[in-house]
């Protein structure tokens, strides 16, 4: 039998490289990566025959590793296969790995070949296909925010930052620090070495506000390859980071006195032509400020896919490097939502509202979803504001329980991301809020134990 266009594909480009394992990644609904490693000859055989599989419920996983299954769900009971089909486009070797390795996102199957609704990746991609049905074509820019820290192994004790090239731990915000970079110049250096070898488009590195808190901003570009590109950089910098004895985390707030990790997303569209629909020489076009109008209004309401943990809500607090609502600026960092300088050609929306611990294919759905209505229902923005966007009213919600309570009432964005979806994703956080609020902290035995 000859083979497909595809395993064709695959095999050129795994002989060229001499791989001899194949890493299948499927992000789950938090972001945490599920697969399969197949030696190479089976990869390139299995993708020929369609023959890649994995149990449906890598999708009903909790964070806590549990499974959020509901009695009346006879399908996940039943846990039928779902069929890998990995993306030539995202193949790439995988660096760190003795045994020659690569990496290959795939996307989720029903056996008939329908996308399988509930897989992250489906869901941004159905998204996209709107804006495609415009005309449009949506550009995205992650910048990746996240701590180097002590190894943690006694999870009630505090998070320290970790000891750099000078032997110390830095005990101060140094927010652009060169000096504090270079403590962490090994660590920054491999990573930017493995992502090399993995072909990932990053730009700049910056020390940011917290202490080893780092920034990477990724190159604009499609999308799904962003999002792609997103999760094998956690992947990537988590093991360089254990290589060099500390943790990397991408928790939205890993300690108390320190700002916390954001996702910001720089979003802009271009038609055909590649001419940006945002900016012209005359300012910004009302396409974008009907865009900006259904981010402020829909935004608030499903703030648990920008912010899905219990701690996500930690960081989004006054004066802490996080916004509290929706209000949208020129170059003012303290509104959710700001406009930064730049050509008509660049014009762009950067959304400074999800954390570092969210999916970023969920995340930018979501926004591209609110986006959307914004453009169908013609809705006008709030007035830019020119001042500190803290003095304004809170209208995110402060936890995640009032948080999942609007988001599984918001009609609109449920219709355009799948009812199955939603469902899904809120089954799984009401699963982990609920174990959550099982757990006694430390701050109850320390201030209740002895007084209440």
């Amino acid at each position: 039998m000859p083979e497909s266009p595809m395993s064709s594909a695959f095999a050129e480009w795994i002989r060229e490289k001499r791989i001899s394992e194949v890493e299948c990644l499927v992000p789950d609904i938090n972001g945490v990566v599920r697969g399969k490693v197949w030696p190479a000859d089976k990869f390139i055989a299995s993708v020929g025959n369609m023959s890649l599989r994995l149990p449906s419920s890598v999708f009903s996983v909790t964070i806590t590793g549990d499974y959020a299954d509901t009695d009346e769900d006879d399908f996940l009971y039943r846990d039928p296969d779902v069929t890998l089909l990995p993306d030539i486009h995202s193949i790439c070797v995988a660096p760190g790995f003795r045994t020659p390795t690569a990496f290959v996102v795939a996307d989720a199957l029903h056996r008939d070949g329908r996308p399988f609704e509930v897989a992250p990746r489906h869901v941004l991609k159905r998204m996209l296909a709107k804006y495609a049905d415009m005309g449009w074509q949506m550009v995205v820019a992650p910048e990746l925010e996240f701590y180097l820290t002590e190894v943690n192994s006694d999870p009630d004790l505090p998070i320290q930052p970790p000891r750099g090239r000078s032997g110390r731990a830095e005990s101060s915000p140094q927010p652009y620090g060169l000096e504090s970079v270079t403590e962490y110049e090994d660590i920054i250096e491999e990573i930017y070495d493995n992502s090399e070898i993995a072909s990932l488009q990053l730009d700049t590195m910056i020390h940011e506000g917290g202490t080893a808190q780092l920034e990477i901003n990724f190159n604009h570009g499609d999308p799904v390859a962003l999002c792609d590109q997103v999760v094998i950089f956690k992947r990537i910098v988590r093991q360089v980071a254990l290589k060099h004895g500390v943790y990397a985390t991408f928790m939205a707030k890993p300690m108390e006195s320190q700002p916390g990790s954001a996702m910001h997303l720089h979003i802009s569209a271009v038609d055909e032509t590649g001419a940006n629909l945002f900016g012209t020489q005359a300012g910004l076009t009302q396409e974008f400020r009907w865009f900006v109008g259904g981010l402020q209004r829909y935004l608030p309401q499903v703030v648990p896919l920008f912010a899905p943990n219990v701690n996500s809500f930690r960081r989004i607090r006054p004066a802490h490097s996080a916004p509290i609502n929706v209000q949208w600026g020129l170059d003012n960092r303290s509104c959710g939502l700001r406009i930064p300088v730049s050509s008509p050609n660049n014009t762009r929306i950067e959304n400074r509202l999800p954390g570092a611990d969210a999916n970023p294919y969920i995340a930018i759905a979501a926004t591209l979803a609110c986006g959307y209505i914004g453009l169908q229902e013609k809705i006008e923005p709030l007035p830019l504001m020119a001042r500190n966007a803290y003095d304004e009213e809170r209208t995110l919600p402060r936890n995640l329980d009032a948080a999942l309570k609007q988001m599984i009432d918001c009609q609109p964005v449920i219709d355009l991301l799948g009812e199955q979806f939603i469902k899904a994703f809120y089954e799984i956080k009401l699963n982990e809020l609920a174990a959550y609020d099982e757990v006694i902290s430390s701050w109850e035995r320390d201030h209740l134990l002895l007084k209440a």
